[in-house]
């Protein structure tokens, strides 16, 4: 089990979902899928941030084609459990993806709104695929019709935090994912 003591964070968890270890065993079957999909052809890799570099991260060293990498940083969220329904991109990609296989890496599909602005700036460059890859799948909170590729996990209608997500910044650095005790959803003073 997790020592609260070395992260105190781990108390202002209501429940764990996913252990560090299950993560890392779901991220290497993922990277199996991946690697069958893609067949060692190469692609581009393109992570959200900032949720998703853990995630990222540990899925790269799984992948065993060449990958190019960059990443693009949307927001929907700022300091609330719940989406104000208008993602903005902050960053746009660095590389060229015209005519090359892409994939997007997120830490989490709930509503699909923040994913589907991503996958229409993608569209735009006129890539030859787009395939989606997200940790955690919240399909309770669905508001448009849009699927990930690739799922690692599919999880209830709560609020998680660990391994990339946040609440106000707080909470990436979990090893696990869990449920955050509602007395920690008020925004937070040191925000």
């Amino acid at each position: 089990m997790y020592n609260c003591e070395r992260n105190p964070q781990l108390n202002d968890l209501d429940k764990i979902l996913f252990t560090e270890k299950q993560i890392q065993e779901r991220i290497q079957a993922l990277g199996i899928e991946i690697n069958n999909h893609y067949q060692n052809q190469e692609f581009v890799l393109i992570s959200v941030v900032n949720g998703a570099i853990p995630f990222t991260a540990d899925l790269m060293r799984e992948i065993h084609s060449p990958v190019y990498f960059d990443s693009i940083r949307a927001s929907s969220y700022n300091h609330s459990t719940n989406s104000n329904g208008s993602p903005i991109l902050l960053d746009r990609l660095n590389i060229g993806i015209a005519n090359k296989d892409v994939l997007i890496v997120d830490d989490i599909l709930d509503t699909g709104l923040t994913l589907s602005c991503i996958i229409n700036e993608i569209v735009q460059q006129k890539p030859k695929s787009i395939k989606t890859c997200v940790l955690l799948n919240k399909i309770a909170r669905r508001q448009i019709d849009l699927t990930a590729d690739f799922v690692g996990f599919d999880i209830p209608d709560e609020f998680v935090v660990g391994y990339g997500l946040d609440f106000a910044e707080k909470y990436r650095t979990l090893p696990c994912v869990g449920i955050l005790n509602p007395d920690f959803l008020n925004p937070p003073s040191w925000s």
